[in-house]
Formats: structure tokens, sequence, C-alpha cells
């Protein structure tokens, strides 16, 4: 384990090298101006030079790269072009909205998955099921979460559309909501939270559980075709019995390396849903960040993103060996 946790590190460290450099080289062909953006669009020539030289953009590419790998081994990401605060405590204050709505969507998506495969394994002639599937997966992100903007906000008013959160003057210990209302004795800060996230969540959830519940379902039926599940059955055990205690575990690797896959996709996905439910995250920061030319923000969320990334391909790695010892970490 120690091995490979070293190993986990060392690749991390390399991968986040890469991404930078090509993150940052971005800005040499962007036709975008970081010094005009802060002067603003009156300012003279002069003054826009002046900031260019003081934001050190007319040296060479290495060296602007050399100097944002020293100051990103002290942690500091630059300042914000449109907030002109340090990128990292930008960070700070939206990364718990975003991680408690991805986290949100994960544990949907998975659940989800786990019940469209149960139901396809366990209906005889679910051909409707695997259409459904189909037709929900092929349906883009935008598209979706403007749906059910529209029809479960707008037209039907079960669930709130934007924000996330109707008590303004409320602050948490954590950052996450639903946690702090917990925390702090408040269960109807909690409840309003979890209505709030329900319309981005089960947006974000439904391609997660669309694709892992497929993969789920075509890795059930090798796996339930085994020697050792006829034996269970053969000792009458139930077939929902039989699906849980030795179906699932023999079945989850394939699902946990789609799940993989579709984490990656979460985060580009977070940047549509956010924007489109107002969700005060990391993904609605990064648009304005683009909408105003602010590469430093670009950047720092960038780099967060493949942290979280890189972790949690290495939770589900360690899952899969969980899942069956035969996969060597």
């Amino acid at each position: 384990m120690l091995a490979y946790v070293t190993k986990s590190i060392v690749g991390a460290v390399a991968v986040l090298l890469v991404m930078s450099f090509i993150v940052f080289g971005l800005q040499s062909i962007i036709p975008a101006d970081p010094a005009r953006a802060i002067a603003g669009p009156n300012a003279p020539p002069e003054t826009v030079r002046a900031m260019r030289v003081q934001l050190g953009l007319n040296d060479p590419v290495v060296v602007q790269y050399g100097r944002f790998l020293l100051r990103l081994a002290h942690g500091d990401l630059g300042t914000s072009v449109r907030t002109r605060q340090p990128v990292t405590d930008d960070i700070r204050q939206f990364l718990p909205a975003t991680l408690e709505l991805g986290l949100a969507s994960i544990a949907l998506g998975v659940a989800l998955a786990g019940v469209m495969a149960a139901l396809q394994f366990l209906i005889p002639g679910s051909g409707g099921i695997r259409l459904t599937m189909v037709g929900v997966g092929s349906v883009p992100i935008f598209l979706s979460a403007l749906l059910l903007a529209y029809f479960f906000w707008f037209r039907l008013e079960w669930f709130p559309g934007a924000g996330r959160l109707t008590f303004r003057d409320f602050t948490g210990p954590t950052g996450l909501n639903v946690i702090d209302g917990i925390l702090v004795g408040r269960p109807e800060v909690s409840g309003d939270a979890l209505l709030h996230m329900i319309l981005p969540a089960l947006a974000l959830a439904l391609p997660i559980g669309i694709a892992v519940g497929r993969s789920l379902n075509g890795a059930l039926h090798e796996v339930m075709s085994q020697a050792y599940i006829r034996t269970a059955r053969g000792k009458g055990l139930s077939e929902t019995k039989v699906l849980l205690r030795h179906g699932l575990r023999n079945a989850a690797t394939a699902p946990l390396s789609m799940l993989g896959l579709q984490v990656r996709l979460l985060f580009g996905n977070l940047l549509v849903v956010e924007r489109i439910f107002g969700w005060p995250g990391l993904g609605l920061y990064t648009v304005q960040a683009f909408a105003n030319a602010d590469l430093p923000a670009v950047l720092g969320v960038a780099i967060v993103f493949g942290i979280l990334y890189i972790l949690v391909n290495t939770l589900i790695e360690i899952g899969q060996s969980m899942a069956d010892p035969r996969i060597n970490l």
C-alpha cells in the first residue's frame, strides 16, 4: 500500500505539472489581455503598458511559468483579474458549494445506477428500461438541466431553481449547508439546502446513473452466469439475496471504472449546471472568469479540479482492489 501511495503522489505531481503548463500556455494564444481587463476598457495605452510590466506579461512564457511554479510552491495562485482578490481565497470561498453539489450528484448517480441495473436484471423483458436509459443518456447536459428547471421550478414550482439557500444570513463552520444545518441544530436549513440541491444534482446525476447503470447491468449478466452463482441458488437463496450478496461485489470492477470516467466529465458539466441554476460554486466562478479573461482564476480552478480528479480516481482504484482481491494495487 505504501508503494502504491508513493507512486500515486509522484504521478499526481507529474500530471499536475503537465496540466498546469498546458493551461498556462493558453494565455499566449488566447486573444485576451489581462492588463486591459484590470486597467479597464477606457484606460489609455500608457496605463495598459505599465500594467503589463507590473504583471510581468512582457516576459517570455517560460519565465512567467517558472514564476508561477515558484508562487505555486508557496500556495499562491495569483490574483484574480475579476474579483481583485487572491485566487486561493476565491477557491476557498466557492469550493464548498461545488464539493457539496458534486458529492450529492455522485451519490445520487450511483443510487440511480443501482436501481436501473437491478430493475433490468430482475424484471424480464426490460427492453423499455434500456430504451429509456439510452434516450435519457443521449440528451445533452445543458438541455436536461434546462428541462428540469423549466418543468419542476418554473411550471410546477416543486423545487427552487436558483441559489443554494433561502436563509441569506446563514454561515456554517464547514461551508456545506446540509451538514452545517445539522451541526448548528437548525434542521430547517438542512432541508432548505437539500431542496435547492435536488434539481442541479439530478441534472449532474443522470449521465452518471445512465453510464454506470449500463456498465453494471452488463457486468451483472456476466457474473450471474458463473458457477458459484448457481451454487448459491442451489442453496435456496432468493434471487435478490444472490444479487446483493454475490453479484454486486463481483461485478463492481467495470462500473467503478466507468464511475471514474464520469467523474472527469462531471467537472466539465459543473460549469454548465452551476451557470444554469445560479449555483455559487467553482463552476460558475470559472464561467465568469472566462468571460473576463481571468486567466489566473481559470488556471487555479483547473489545478484544483485536477487534484480532486486524481484523488477520486485513487479512491476508486482502492475500491476496485477491495471488491476484487485479484486486482493488485
